[in-house]
């Protein structure tokens, strides 16, 4: 390994009734990247904020030592003085600020106490052509930007700090294929530039690709890693897990039977520039089926499927048919009363209170049915979420656990359980494994299958290709709008290439 810059030595960290971290030892050199790996609770966010100075000096036992030095972060601003700045999952930029505003916040280019506009956009310039970001000004808004360049003002906002540790938690996890190459083209040009890089994903074959070496965190615990040349994605697996994960999607034992949702020249246009998000599409889904939905960013996967469940970014226009019989549906509440639910693809956002617990969220949006006379009947509440606490195998120390606390995998199965407090005839899954790990994903994976055979029909949302083709019996391609594909993919014989000239609106042979 090269001069080694950081280290961390025996690393513990308890909270109460849990030891977070064990004993972690980690060292990755100068103008190394090192790639983490780890289920969700493994310890890799506990790790990331002793670096950065959230849980400061005097909280935790053990050592870091930075170019040979010990240190003792009180705070997040001592660890940036020492040249570590963290790249978080969602990104702290300020959308109504310019560019150049959120680059230089708190660290302003001043000229006798006054800003100097003039340095301030010149060096915002310079650092907006070193990330390729060309066709970027830095008077632009940052909230006129996609998520993938927002990703790289962030971390130009980190290296105006001369920041030489860049840690990157889950840089990609809203990034298209393109996006993602340019990020990792840039994390590679900065490695070459002496920047040391620790990379978290739970895309594995990402990590494997521009890490120098990883290292994996089970149960707090450091339990292996190495050169990341001479591991394979199965390696990080079993290590992660604690055990292999042979097939990673289940097979499928349910055959679809009749057609239970149709829909018919389906449109939607965006209430405020009036473009057209749908165009025309046609949908049929079976009982017991898996219907995949792909597409690239901007395809419409996501307006489609939230117009279907009665929250439409603009007017639509089409039919619905729900088991032959035509349905209107204007609202959330209107779809969950015919028995069709949505998983949506920011779990924080639309699919969980934080502050509330378990039970809470699982009841919440059907509270009616626990309605008595003058207050909630608690017993039968707790019965019902029980009930779904065991058979989607939840992981939670109680039902009165706040929601907040559980693993990302253990808040989705919650929203999964909260969709299936009623009767549910239709599951739609909109990116139903996003931002969670291998282990996790697998379990989901499991709980869609068994679903399945007791009668649910999924419509599955999702970005992962891999994920498309393991779990869906038919595919949807859109692009622009529009359906450019449809495949039978029953012998999950469909190729990946295939897919692809769909999503990009091409035709397949």
């Amino acid at each position: 390994m090269d001069q080694i810059i950081l280290e961390t030595r025996s690393i513990t960290k308890d909270f109460p009734g849990v030891r977070a971290l064990d004993s972690v030892s980690i060292k990755v050199g100068r103008g190394q990247v090192l790639g983490l790996c780890g289920e969700n609770g493994a310890g890799k966010s506990t790790l990331i904020k002793i670096l950065s100075g959230v849980f400061p000096f005097g909280t935790y036992e053990g050592t870091i030592v930075l170019d040979g030095e010990e240190q003792r972060f009180h705070s997040v601003a001592d660890a940036e003085r020492k040249g570590i700045a963290v790249i978080h999952q969602e990104l702290s930029l300020f959308g109504e600020l310019s560019v150049a505003e959120n680059i230089f916040m708190g660290h302003e280019i001043a000229r006798r106490g006054v800003i100097d506009w003039n340095a301030v956009y010149a060096e915002s310039y310079k650092w907006l052509r070193k990330l390729k970001l060309d066709d970027v000004r830095p008077t632009d808004k940052i909230k006129d930007l996609g998520v993938g360049k927002q990703q790289l003002v962030e971390i130009a906002k980190a290296l105006i700090k001369r920041s030489r540790i860049l840690i990157l938690d889950e840089p990609t996890a809203s990034l298209t294929g393109t996006e993602v190459e340019l990020l990792l083209g840039i994390l590679r040009n900065l490695r070459d530039e002496g920047v040391t890089c620790i990379y978290i994903s739970h895309k594995l074959d990402e990590v494997l690709k521009i890490s120098d070496c990883v290292t994996v965190l089970r149960d707090g615990l450091a339990v292996g890693g190495g050169e990341a040349k001479t591991l394979t994605e199965r390696d990080l697996i079993r290590m992660m897990v604690g055990r292999e994960i042979s097939r990673m999607f289940p097979a499928r034992t349910v055959k679809p039977g009749e057609e239970v949702l149709a829909v018919e020249g389906f449109s939607v246009t965006d209430r405020l520039t009036g473009q057209q998000l749908i165009k025309d599409v046609d949908l049929r889904l079976r009982k017991g089926e898996v219907l995949g939905i792909f597409g690239l960013v901007g395809a419409g996967r996501t307006e489609l499927v939230s117009s279907i469940f009665g929250v439409p970014p603009g007017r639509k226009e089409g039919r619905l048919y729900l088991n032959g019989k035509p349905v209107t549906v204007d609202s959330p509440r209107d779809a969950l009363k015919i028995g069709i639910s949505l998983v949506s693809e920011d779990r924080k956002r639309y699919g969980l209170v934080p502050t509330m617990n378990v039970r809470e969220n699982i009841t919440l949006a059907f509270l009616q049915r626990f309605s008595g006379t003058l207050q909630l009947n608690v017993n039968e509440e707790i019965i019902a979420a029980r009930r779904l606490v065991k058979e989607l195998d939840i992981k939670t120390p109680s039902l009165e656990t706040k929601v907040v606390s559980l693993s990302g995998g253990n808040q989705q199965k919650v929203i999964v359980a909260k969709n299936l407090i009623a009767e549910t005839e239709i599951l739609i899954m909109d990116e139903p494994t996003r931002g969670i790990d291998v282990g996790a994903k697998h379990e989901i994976y499991n709980l869609m299958e068994r679903l399945t055979e007791n009668g649910v029909s999924i419509i599955m949302v999702s970005s992962e290709l891999m994920e498309i083709l393991g779990m869906s019996d038919r595919i949807l391609v859109l692009h622009a709008g529009r359906v450019t594909g449809e495949f039978d993919n029953t012998g999950r014989d469909v190729s990946q290439e295939d897919i692809m000239v769909a999503a990009t609106g091409g035709v397949v042979q």
